[in-house]
């Protein structure tokens, strides 16, 4: 089953951070109380979604989710990063209804959508045939496309009119610059696009949620504002922990 899916129903905030193709560092991130783990071919060294199969397939059975953004809206890039086990798929520049359209068909098996049929793959628990299979799949699938344009935001009610989308992602940099204020996260600008969209997400029942939560602000600002899932940089945590347990001990 899908937790993460489960968690945004809920009406909680799931946080997660960034992955790496590293197995020992996906196992220890999904097992640390983060709800997923963002897998991205988009802006990182990794160009290749099976590149990050062993790290996906080392979270199984873990806490935390393993999704994956493609780097463009194309179903092959779709299919491997499903094939691999993400149970939730962000695909970047989602600009129109028929864009995502295209995306939700190839993220789901007919006869909602033309997913290629490669076999049972990922971690959606026990089905007793096959049929049962494809359409849990269909239903728990994490579905979440990008905005990051003006384009995107004038068609923002057209987009979320598609139904099963689940999340409405942010990317903030690009969105930024888009609505003319280059990384002035605070601006009033930036702010007013913001609630825009966030106002959409509650007309048509989808979550909001921020790529990253910008480094100079408070992720609880923005989950005031609805934006329920996004990342955050796990390694000053982690170095948190690490200093706390050295500082227990009396040297």
């Amino acid at each position: 089953m899908n937790s993460i899916k489960e968690l945004i129903k809920s009406g909680k905030t799931a946080i997660g951070t960034s992955g790496t193709p590293n197995a020992e560092n996906a196992a220890m991130l999904a097992d640390s109380g983060l709800d997923f783990i963002l897998f991205d071919t988009q802006h990182s060294p990794v160009s290749e979604v099976k590149q990050y199969a062993e790290a996906v397939k080392a979270m199984s059975g873990k806490k935390a989710a393993p999704i994956v953004r493609v780097s463009t809206n194309q179903p092959n890039q779709i299919c491997f990063a499903l094939d691999i086990g993400a149970r939730g798929i962000i695909v970047p520049m989602v600009n129109t209804k028929e864009q995502m359209v295209a995306m939700m068909r190839a993220c789901q098996y007919s006869p909602l959508g033309d997913r290629s049929n490669a076999g049972v793959r990922g971690e959606w628990g026990a089905t007793s045939n096959y049929k049962e299979y494809l359409d849990r799949v269909n239903e728990e699938l994490l579905i979440v496309p990008m905005i990051e344009t003006q384009q995107a935001i004038n068609n923002i009610d057209e987009i979320l009119s598609v139904p099963g989308v689940d999340v409405l992602l942010i990317g903030p940099s690009d969105l930024s610059i888009e609505l003319g204020v280059p990384l002035e996260y605070e601006s009033d600008i930036y702010q007013a696009g913001l609630d825009k969209i966030a106002a959409a997400c509650k007309k048509h029942n989808v979550v909001p949620g921020m790529y990253f939560i910008p480094p100079t602000m408070d992720p609880n600002f923005f989950v005031e504002k609805g934006f329920k899932f996004f990342t955050m940089p796990w390694a000053a945590w982690a170095s948190q922990g690490i200093q706390n347990g050295i500082n227990s001990i009396n040297r």
